[in-house]
């Protein structure tokens, strides 16, 4: 691992290197990394942000939407100027005047089988902020196929959901916790609506959950599903564990 810091590095990333648990051994491990976000919107947003900010050095960006005026209510990375372009292209412009020193790739394709396929091999980790169950349903396949963490958010209305899935170490996949997902239709912000702060706080909570996997904190081995309610201001969770009858791990299983 390369070690060696630029006078500029050395001051972008100061505040990091001055924590023990990160150093400069965690900023190179950052340096290093490559991770592809799925979701440029609510939690894409403000999580696209802080990884860029930390100096994760390879960013994918892939979503297939372009922006709208309602978008910029929660996703606070965006500008009124940027309405009408894809989301990924304005992303990668506004992230790369925000830290030029990190390699920013955007995708402006659906997360279906066989893209998912295509791209997640090339990352050491996966984020996924997207807003209905089948694209996250086929998230976690292709990390569980291509042997991935997937680090999960999602936001509905004033509460919050955070993952993350390591089934490449034995553990759950996000079937495992929706294993009737395939038939449940996710609630539509656009028609119920969604608090745009909660979304900042879930995409910041992903991408501290995301640093935790590329600088290997301690306490990661279980998978914890944490729920944040911003009306009572808690957060509570629970354990998951590998559900047994989750076709997702016996499709693994066969593969040759």
């Amino acid at each position: 691992m390369d070690m060696i810091f630029s006078d500029q590095e050395l001051e972008r990333y100061s505040r990091h290197i001055l924590l023990p648990q990160v150093g400069a051994t965690g900023q190179a491990q950052l340096r290093q990394a490559a991770v592809l976000v799925i979701g440029a919107g609510g939690l894409g947003a403000p999580l696209l942000q802080q990884l860029a900010a930390s100096g994760v050095g390879h960013i994918g960006i892939m979503d297939h939407d372009r922006l709208e005026l309602s978008n910029l209510q929660r996703q606070v990375l965006y500008g009124t100027d940027d309405i009408g372009l894809f989301k990924v292209e304005a992303a990668a412009r506004l992230l790369k005047a925000l830290n030029p020193l990190i390699k920013i790739s955007p995708y402006a394709v659906r997360a279906t089988e066989t893209t998912l396929d295509d791209l997640v091999p090339h990352y050491d980790l996966v984020c996924d902020g997207t807003d209905n169950f089948p694209t996250r349903l086929t998230v976690s396949d292709a990390c569980v196929r291509h042997g991935r963490s997937l680090v999960s958010g999602a936001v509905q209305g004033f509460s919050g959901q955070l993952a993350v899935f390591r089934p490449q170490k034995g553990g759950p996949c996000y079937r495992c916790l929706f294993p009737e997902a395939e038939q449940t239709e996710a609630p539509d912000c656009g028609m119920f609506g969604v608090l745009g702060a909660a979304t900042g706080v879930m995409g910041s909570l992903m991408a501290v959950e995301v640093m935790r996997e590329i600088i290997g904190l301690e306490g990661r081995d279980e998978t914890r599903v944490s729920m944040w309610d911003a009306l009572s201001g808690t957060m509570s969770g629970f354990t998951l564990r590998r559900d047994p009858r989750c076709q997702a791990h016996h499709e693994e299983a066969v593969r040759p």
